[in-house]
C-alpha cells in the first residue's frame, strides 16, 4: 500500500511515516504545505493520502480543502485527514455525496498504532474511517424532522457504527451480540430508510449518508 503523509509539523510527519513502515506501507512521499501535497499526489498517485487539516499557506483548513479537491480531481486517491480539534462541518465537507474511500480522525488516534493503520487500510480499500467523537455527537442531536425517527436505539448503534467504518463482525463485537443480529438490525435500517432495492454494499454508503444528512 502506497501512503502519502501530509504534515506541517515534521516531528509529528517522521512519526507517522515510521509507523506506517513498521505496519508494512511504503510512504512514497511527504509534504509540508498544501501546495506540495497537491503536487506530489498528482506524481504519486498514492493508494491514499494523509492530510492534516491546518497547513500552510494559511495555516486555516488549506489541507481540508486541498483533500477535497484530491478527491474531486482524483478519485482513485483515497483520503485520511487529521484534525487537532473535533469539527463536524469539517467531517461532512470532507464526506460530500460519498463516504468511500474517505476518513477524518482526530491526532489522538494516531497513538493507538493498530487501530490507525488499520483505519488508513480500510481508507484505501474504499472503506470509511469517521471519528467515534464525531459520530457521538452527530447521535446526540435530533431534529424535528430526523429521517431516522423510525429506527430503534438499537438500530441507532448500529448505524453510527457503520459510519465510523466498523465492518459487522467490529459492530459485532463492539455491540456485544452476534453476527446475525447485527445482520438482522441493518436489514432493519436499511428498510426502514428505503433502500431495499439496492445491492448491500451500497445501501450502506446510503445508509451512512442519511445518518451524517440528518444532523
Amino acid at each position: 500500500m502506497r501512503v502519502l503523509i501530509a504534515e506541517d509539523q515534521v516531528l509529528l510527519r517522521t512519526g507517522i511515516a515510521r509507523l506506517l513502515t513498521d505496519a508494512g506501507m511504503d510512504v512514497v512521499a511527504q509534504a509540508g504545505d498544501a501546495e506540495d501535497l497537491l503536487r506530489k499526489v498528482r506524481a504519486h498517485r498514492p493508494d491514499v493520502a494523509i492530510v492534516d487539516v491546518q497547513m500552510p499557506p494559511d495555516r486555516t483548513d488549506d489541507g481540508l480543502r486541498a483533500a477535497v479537491a484530491i478527491r474531486a480531481e482524483l478519485p482513485g486517491v483515497a483520503v485520511l485527514v487529521l484534525s487537532q480539534f473535533l469539527e463536524e462541518r469539517y467531517a461532512l465537507e470532507l464526506v460530500g455525496d460519498d463516504p468511500r474511500g474517505v476518513g477524518y480522525l482526530l491526532k489522538d488516534r494516531v497513538i493507538d498504532v493498530d487501530a490507525f493503520a488499520a483505519a488508513v487500510r480500510r481508507v484505501a480499500r474504499g472503506g470509511s474511517a469517521l471519528d467515534p467523537e464525531v459520530v457521538a455527537r452527530m447521535v446526540g442531536r435530533r431534529r424535528d424532522d430526523d429521517p431516522l425517527r423510525a429506527l430503534t436505539p438499537r438500530e441507532r448503534e448500529v448505524l453510527a457504527l457503520m459510519a465510523q467504518g466498523s465492518s459487522n463482525r467490529g459492530i459485532a463485537e463492539a455491540l456485544g451480540v452476534g453476527a446475525a443480529a447485527v445482520e438482522k438490525h441493518s436489514t432493519r435500517i436499511f428498510h426502514k430508510l428505503g433502500l431495499g432495492a439496492e445491492p448491500n454494499e451500497h445501501r450502506r454508503v446510503l445508509a451512512v449518508l442519511t445518518f451524517l444528512r440528518a444532523r
